[in-house]
């Protein structure tokens, strides 16, 4: 097994010192309130959720070692306790610390993704099965299931890294794993990404969306047009056959026989938000402004709720659900700020994460997942740790 090469101390030092320094594109960590708070809970999560002697997290704080995932396609694996974390969590602290470093422009971060985040997920990295990808679990366990969402979220990242960095080995990572997503799809229900490698039963919002999102970046990253058109396809796709025509959020998913599983997530409708802001970008096409616009309409009215907080202030509070789902629809609505210049919906957001720093975040420095702060949880997920630091990020970037 790969070792870290930074310690975990390393690590809790680095992070704590930025507290007192500006950064290279001069925000301020002791100015910027959620700059501050993102640096200070991704210490809080390398601190509970390190594994000495290795650059792999545990799942959950406290740690449970009968922990049982939900959300895996076998049943066989998902009955097996791990020492580690699944990939998907464990993904959320690439997402998490790529954001800190586009926007800081902190080489610290930059080493912290290198030598701890990238060192972590290369223990998943499955070469075994063709074409190469990263498996649910580290690859020197029993074979796990590949998800083709889980290598879309990375390859996503892959690709941001490497447009901040210009560093080619992040971008062959890109393209290595749209190989493994092109072996995803077929001509049937018209085309689309199937959700697992090895339970091709359904073609999920939460593959395709971000698969046109990730299409879309590799080309903005190679100009190599062939990444544009399948970008499109996918969002033409997915718009055709997942969403709700009378509010433009998007189901789950389509199975095999035609038959639409309708839970509206928060990250599918957030992805297709970014894959229309992005596709108006490239192409001016008025459309696409028109679709984004109108996705983030019915997101800010779906996803949050009415809210009193302790100071008897109302505002909009951002619904209970999977706080990383949140997090990757935040994306979507940043996206879309940076064509409009819009604040209100980022507002929306930035007032539900005071609320979240006063209300759901315990003495330890980790986060409960219920918004107004009234119900605590016995075990911490630490994806939704992974999620709190990037959406503190992305804010702190604006």
């Amino acid at each position: 097994m790969i070792k870290n090469c930074i310690s975990i101390i390393l690590c809790i030092t680095v992070l704590s010192s930025c507290q007192s320094k500006s950064s290279d594109n001069g925000k301020d960590y002791a100015e910027n309130k959620n700059l501050e708070r993102a640096a200070q809970t991704l210490d809080s999560l390398y601190h509970h959720y390190g594994v000495e002697g290795t650059s792999l997290l545990r799942e959950t704080y406290p740690f449970d070692d009968q922990h049982k995932a939900t959300y895996l396609a076998s049943e066989e694996q998902a009955d097996l306790p791990n020492q580690y974390s699944y990939l998907w969590p464990f993904s959320g602290t690439f997402s998490a610390v790529n954001i800190l470093f586009e926007t800081t422009k902190d080489a610290e971060y930059k080493r912290i993704l290198d030598d701890k985040v990238l060192t972590g997920l290369e223990e998943y990295f499955d070469t075994k099965r063709e074409p190469a990808a990263y498996s649910s679990y580290i690859s020197n366990a029993k074979a796990s299931d590949r998800f083709y969402d889980d290598n879309i979220w990375l390859g996503i990242d892959f690709t941001d890294t490497y447009m901040l960095t210009n560093e080619k080995k992040y971008l062959d990572k890109a393209e290595l794993i749209w190989k493994f997503i092109q072996s995803g799809t077929d001509d049937k229900l018209g085309g689309g990404i199937y959700w697992c490698e090895q339970k091709k039963g359904s073609k999920n919002t939460c593959s395709n969306a971000p698969g046109s999102v990730y299409a879309l970046k590799l080309f903005m990253a190679t100009e190599d047009s062939s990444y544009f058109h399948q970008g499109l396809e996918l969002y033409n796709w997915t718009k055709a056959h997942l969403q709700d025509t009378e509010d433009y959020l998007f189901f789950d998913n389509i199975r095999l026989d035609g038959s639409v599983e309708k839970t509206k997530y928060a990250y599918n409708s957030g992805q297709m938000l970014q894959a229309a802001s992005l596709l108006y970008k490239l192409t001016k096409n008025k459309e696409y402004l028109n679709d984004a616009q109108a996705i983030a309409k019915s997101c800010s009215s779906y996803f949050f709720v009415d809210f009193k907080d302790e100071n008897q202030e109302d505002f909009r509070l951002i619904k209970n659900g999977d706080i990383w789902f949140t997090a990757v629809m935040l994306r979507g609505f940043v996206e879309l700020y940076t064509i409009d210049n819009n604040r209100a919906y980022l507002e929306q957001f930035n007032r539900s994460l005071d609320q979240a720093w006063s209300a759901m975040r315990e003495n330890n420095g980790l986060f409960n997942t219920d918004w107004t702060g009234q119900k605590k949880d016995d075990k911490k997920w630490l994806l939704t740790q992974a999620a709190m630091v990037e959406m503190y990020a992305r804010l702190a970037f604006l």
